[in-house]
């Protein structure tokens, strides 16, 4: 039962019990589990409720205490599972959204994609995302509705155990408070041959990248082109197949495609993938020879396949981890919003900054030609500096959070000897970290290094070294 919940912090197993109450509804539905976390799943209501109910029911008050075991009125990893994988029933909107989704509709446009004027294609995605400010879930501009209801149950766990806080393994190496990873999708042969300028743009703020190139007809990916951008420290991804927009149409075509996929992963020497235009099945994605997928958006909002994966944190999908993307695309922000500033995306990083997740952006080489445009990226590459500089935020490559999320996986925090200490591969990176129950409300304190000492007081009724309440 307390699967997620030890999988996202890392601690120790033996603090955490979680139960199922009796009773829960064939259905599934909405509903709130405390304050700004929406979720989605078979409950203990009586009937299931929509999104767009005025106001979803909270079920914090269904919540009972056996002992040391929290009963809850929901299974925590399916409703965890149902955000991250995004099974939830989508946002329904008569008109313009019902076009969006026909299938042939969607079909005809991208066939017709390459032969239509940018003006024309941008006002036609204009169209079809304008009701995307009236979309209630998930919630803009950042949804960190898993993350509220982790440390939900993590407040209701110390309440059982009647303790204050509870050590983990801290989400970031080496201590930092966030993450953050820059992308660049390359779609067109104009984009292609602005990599290496834009490399030195990354460059002048000591940021390291990755790239994703789409292997089949828009251009050709030359070895020499990609010898290049290793050279430079960053990485080669692909990017999907040849963007028509139909790798997920059916699972047929899927596998059909899939197979190609992964010629091309290990031609290219890939660890990481991500879809054309954001379409995406998790379902399917084990398929593919890949480590690491960058397809699902936080917010889908502005994204032609709606929903959202609701997380700013990385997470696993079978063997596969997801690198959730948790902001806007530098394309929406200029073509769809036309907002040629960085105001929204310092609104995302702060909201994302404060939950110590991922901060992940996509910018297209094809979209970053003009000066106005690139302008803007580069205030982007100096506020993620500045944040580096004086909140020791963590820059890293794709790839280098794949590793290192997989490494702190495989982690594990013990008691020994009158200390806390990290066990596996990776803790001289690692940092031991506490949750601390304050006001009902859970702070983060990290240490400095894998092995943390008892506190000075201790009950010696209390278990673990930890101080009871």
């Amino acid at each position: 039962m307390s699967t997620a919940l030890n999988d996202h912090y890392r601690c120790p197993e033996e603090l955490l019990s979680l139960s199922v109450a009796q009773g829960l509804q064939q259905q599934p539905g909405y509903f709130r589990f405390g304050t700004g976390a929406i979720a989605y799943g078979h409950s203990t209501l009586g009937s299931p409720v929509s999104i767009n109910s005025q106001a979803l029911p909270d079920l914090t008050g269904r919540v009972s205490f056996l002992h040391s075991t929290v009963e809850l009125p929901f299974e925590t990893s399916q409703v965890v599972d149902n955000l991250r994988r995004e099974r939830y029933p989508l946002n329904g909107h008569e008109g313009i959204g019902a076009l969006r989704s026909n299938e042939s509709v969607r079909r005809s446009y991208y066939y017709l994609r390459p032969m239509l004027p940018d003006s024309l294609r941008r006002m036609l995605q204009r169209l079809f995302l304008r009701d995307w400010d009236k979309l209630p879930f998930p919630q803009w501009p950042v949804d960190t509705s898993v993350e509220r209801i982790l440390e939900k149950l993590l407040v209701l766990s110390m309440k059982a155990r009647k303790i204050d806080r509870i050590p983990f393994i801290w989400f970031w190496p080496d201590g930092a408070p966030a993450s953050a990873i820059v992308t660049h999708d390359v779609e067109t042969s104009v984009g292609l041959n602005s990599v290496p300028s834009l490399m030195d743009v990354d460059d002048e703020f000591g940021i390291k990248t990755s790239f994703q190139l789409v292997p089949e007809k828009r251009y050709t990916v030359s070895r020499t082109l990609r010898e290049v951008i290793r050279g430079r420290h960053c990485e080669v991804n692909v990017h999907g197949l040849n963007h028509d927009g139909n790798l997920f149409r059916d699972r047929e075509t899927f596998l059909k495609q899939a197979r190609w996929i992964n010629q091309y992963v290990r031609e290219f020497g890939s660890e990481g993938f991500r879809a054309a235009c954001m379409y995406r099945n998790l379902e399917w994605l084990n398929e593919l020879d890949i480590s690491y997928d960058m397809s699902v958006p936080n917010v889908a909002h502005l994204e032609p396949q709606r929903g959202g994966c609701c997380t700013v944190f990385p997470y696993f999908a079978g063997r596969v981890l997801e690198l959730p993307l948790t902001t806007a695309q530098d394309y929406s922000l200029f073509h769809i919003l036309g907002d040629y500033s960085i105001e929204l995306w310092k609104k995302q990083i702060d909201i994302i900054l404060k939950r110590h997740g991922l901060i992940s952006f996509i910018a297209h080489p094809d979209y970053l030609v003009t000066q106005k445009a690139m302008t803007v990226y580069r205030a982007l590459l100096a506020w993620l500096s500045k944040l580096r500089n004086q909140e020791k935020l963590w820059i890293a490559r794709p790839g280098d959070v794949n590793r290192w999320w997989r490494q702190r996986h495989a982690m594990n925090i013990e008691w020994d000897e009158g200390k806390w200490s990290i066990r596996g591969q990776g803790r001289e990176r690692a940092r031991i970290a506490f949750a601390c129950l304050r006001d009902d409300e859970i702070e983060y304190e990290v240490g400095e290094s894998f092995e943390a000492r008892a506190e000075s007081q201790v009950d010696s009724n209390t278990p673990l070294g930890l101080r009871s309440v």
